[in-house]
């Protein structure tokens, strides 16, 4: 699959502050990225650095374009979607439909039109007067409706209700198999997004602390459940992170040898959940 986003050594500093620091990683067509890390971990420097907001050091193309010196041609083919409402909330559903038309080159009226009409959002309907919810489906049916390449989104469904989030995940999901595009997706969320991933890039204090396939996952990471009897027997064998219960514990290894796990309880796959907090914590207990 065709490379659409790379970076390499990418690094960038605020004053003092390094706020990302030797980032590397490349997104083909047909990846779903899970971009994933704290309050100031590096995602919004590094989604803003994709988007040609701000200068940066190291490499980074998008498109084999630079992102900042060629950034009209990069955004023509690339979109952002953000839990902040960005839209004009003076203009109606169908003056902002209009408009998209006229600025975007490959912005698809009637293709809006239908993604709208499985919606309960009316034409007519003042972008003020939407709910949360309605306004986040306008934006993604417009920025579906532009055939970019690569959507990047950063908490799109925070603050929504279970019913919204589903229908937004399941109409991105369905746009997204219609072509050879790629989607970024920063929450917190992780446990929610878990399922759509192909790829997770975890960042801690600015530096990547995990880059894999979410298949790969599977072989790195196990999770033993062990009684309260056994948990020091656990916890002598290393792990990275556990979780206490009243009486059965959760522990999480890296690495581990599967056998010699079980001798201490049931063993099964590891949750992204319990992977990304033990990344975050960058210490082993």
């Amino acid at each position: 699959m065709e490379i659409l986003i790379k970076a390499e050594r990418l690094e960038k500093s605020y004053q003092q502050h390094l706020a990302l620091h030797d980032v590397s990683f490349e997104l083909r067509a047909g990846q779903i990225l899970g971009l994933l890390g704290h309050n100031g971990a590096g995602k919004s420097t590094l989604i803003k650095s994709i988007l040609g907001a701000q200068a940066f050091d190291g490499e980074l193309s998008v498109f084999g374009l630079h992102p900042q010196r060629d950034r009209v041609k990069v955004v023509s083919d690339l979109a952002y979607i953000s839990d902040v409402a960005v839209l004009p909330e003076w203009m109606t559903v169908k003056q902002i439909v209009k408009y998209m038309s006229g600025v975007h080159p490959s912005f698809d009226q009637s293709q809006a039109n239908q993604y709208l009409e499985k919606t309960d959002i009316k034409l007519s309907a003042k972008i003020a007067s939407l709910s949360k919810g309605m306004k986040v489906q306008l934006h993604l049916a417009i920025v579906m409706a532009t055939n970019v390449r690569v959507l990047i989104l950063d908490e799109p469904t925070l603050g929504l209700d279970l019913m919204y989030r589903q229908v937004f995940y399941s109409s991105l999901m369905s746009w997204f198999r219609e072509g050879e595009r790629a989607l970024i997706i920063a929450s917190h969320e992780v446990a929610e997004i878990e399922h759509l991933l192909t790829d997770v890039l975890v960042l801690r204090k600015g530096k990547a602390v995990l880059k894999a396939n979410i298949d790969e996952l599977e072989s790195r990471f196990s999770t033993l459940t062990v009684s309260s009897e056994k948990l020091d027997d656990a916890l002598a064998l290393s792990p990275l992170y556990y979780r206490q219960g009243s009486k059965n514990h959760v522990v999480l290894f890296e690495g581990a040898e599967r056998s010699r796990l079980e001798s201490l309880g049931p063993v099964s796959k590891a949750n992204l959940a319990d992977i990304f907090i033990a990344k975050q914590q960058g210490v082993k207990l």
